[in-house]
């Protein structure tokens, strides 16, 4: 049973032999093309041909719209397994389920109240 951390030890020492020995030989060898290709420089949108300059602002809305999206991605991640075990966690996690769900939707109504999330 003390002879069980032997392998990861042995595994951790190779990968870093082998990662060492890729970097070094990088270094030494340096394969680079001679000529860089002028398409190598352009935009790539999906296969299709640019459509203007890449590099536009965006308006600070669509990151806010963003952020909430991920919030209630989120809630969702947890709520998932917690009702699929409901059974198993008793009063108490339903409680605290509650209390994570009004705070979270009061993020929601202040979101709302400023609004932040009407589009224009």
């Amino acid at each position: 049973m003390t002879d069980q951390w032997i392998p990861a030890v042995v595994f951790l020492i190779l990968a870093g032999i082998i990662s060492s020995a890729m970097l070094i030989a990088n270094a030494i060898l340096g394969v680079r093309a001679k000529i860089t290709p002028p398409d190598k420089l352009d935009t790539y949108e999906c296969g299709e041909e640019p459509d203007g300059a890449a590099w536009i602002r965006f308006h600070p809305r669509y990151y806010l719209v963003a952020l909430v999206f991920v919030v209630f991605d989120v809630e969702a991640a947890f709520l998932l397994p917690w009702a699929l075990n409901i059974r198993g966690f008793g009063y108490w996690a339903l409680v605290e389920m509650g209390a994570f769900l009004a705070i979270l939707l009061l993020g929601w109504w202040y979101a709302v109240r400023k609004g932040a999330l009407r589009w224009q």
